[in-house]
């Protein structure tokens, strides 16, 4: 158990010894994982009562856990995540809500909400999560820190709860991108094929029309200093394929119908009490029909294809993260909801492609952090490491 966790970011499971290399790469710096990844010695519940009380405990570690340990890097703790990795608020109606280190008054996000949670109030220096919809990318803008989703697949998911397999990847979050960059080292290796210094930055402007206003206003000046270090972005009229709609509920049928062979047997075995808006996406989840999934992996396979065509080797898109800077922690659910849906259409870029997105803390609106993001062709995920360390600089 985390004896300090002041943000009630650790699941409080007992301490339990976790061995780590003597020396390493990683060696001055203590990180926690998100209660999905098996670590040996402790349970892994996903945010579920039912889950956990299934779990028993794990005598095995996750690969992506092992990968740090044996760099050295010190394990403090498993981090609450939304029930069943199915949410973007940071709100567990079985564990709570973790605190926002960045803006107390306002939500985490999630599903990776323990996680950010302890980043962002220094209970550690970096922390795992998995995205599947957006579950780092969202914390990492609510919450001030660097956040990469990277390409589908290129970190280990071995032994690490599945929500929807030809979605879900494993990232982590940083407050400055020096350690971030460290971990990168570890966890990504080297790009078989490696990004120019020079790449050619494109302007996706039918996502940056997403914006209302005062967002578009508060990431100018970010913008502007990525395009004065990387070179001026070339305007591309439209990223998505057919519309906006289209991108949106094809993202939603993959992940809805996947979702519900993880978990839907669980759930209609004990019929556990689902937390609000966990409930009704299952709900709706189980209603996905062959034709719909069908449609859906079609499009994606031309999606991708489309986006690839676009990046070729070297282009990467410079795009917001999310609509807006976090909503309050009292706002009401349908809010909550309407800013998940409006958030799912910019996140889906990167979840239907399989490409990596890495979104940097360097702005902010109304005293909330406000992300912005690059994302690269498949395989480029240390490159934008590299790149968001030279912005940084």
């Amino acid at each position: 158990m985390h004896l300090h966790d002041p943000a009630h970011a650790f699941v409080p499971y007992p301490d339990v010894p976790v061995k780590t290399a003597a020396t390493g790469p990683l060696s001055d710096l203590r990180f926690a994982a998100k209660d999905l990844f098996d670590v040996a010695g402790y349970p892994t519940g996903g945010g579920s009562p039912f889950l956990l009380a299934m779990s028993g405990v794990k005598t095995q570690t996750a690969p992506a856990v092992q990968a740090l340990l044996d760099a050295g890097a010190h394990f403090v703790g498993k981090t609450v995540t939304d029930e069943l990795a199915f949410s973007m608020t940071g709100n567990n109606a079985h564990f709570g809500a973790p605190m926002n280190g960045a803006a107390k008054d306002r939500i985490t996000g999630g599903s990776s909400s323990g996680s950010a949670s302890a980043v962002s109030s220094g209970l550690c220096d970096f922390a795992l999560g998995s995205d599947t919809g957006g579950s780092v990318r969202a914390p990492a803008n609510h919450c001030n820190l660097y956040g990469l989703r990277p390409t589908h697949g290129r970190i280990s998911l071995e032994r690490v709860l599945d929500l929807a397999p030809s979605l879900d990847t494993c990232g982590w979050f940083a407050r400055d991108i020096g350690t971030f960059a460290r971990v990168a080292d570890v966890l990504l290796g080297a790009d078989a094929k490696p990004l120019p210094a020079k790449p050619r930055l494109l302007w996706p402007q039918d996502i940056w029309a997403m914006l209302s206003a005062p967002v578009t206003q508060a990431l100018a000046a970010p913008a502007e200093h990525i395009q004065s270090v990387l070179g001026q972005a070339v305007p591309v009229e439209q990223i998505a394929l057919e519309s906006w709609d289209a991108m949106y509920w094809n993202f939603r049928y993959i992940q809805g119908r996947e979702s519900w062979l993880t978990d839907g047997p669980m759930i209609e075995r004990f019929a556990p009490p689902l937390g609000p808006g966990v409930a009704e996406r299952f709900a709706w989840s189980r209603e996905v029909t062959d034709a719909q999934v069908n449609t859906a992996r079609a499009f994606r396979i031309a999606f991708r294809e489309k986006l690839a065509a676009l990046l070729g080797d070297d282009g990467v898109l410079l795009m917001p993260t999310m609509p807006d800077i976090a909503p309050l922690r009292s706002a009401a659910d349908n809010t909550l909801e309407d800013y998940r849906n409006d958030s799912i259409r910019m996140l889906c870029v990167a979840g239907l492609s399989g490409f990596p997105q890495l979104s940097m803390p360097l702005a902010q609106r109304d005293g909330a952090p406000l992300g912005i993001s690059l994302l690269g062709p498949a395989g480029s995920d240390r490159g934008l490491v590299a790149l968001a360390e030279r912005i940084a600089a």
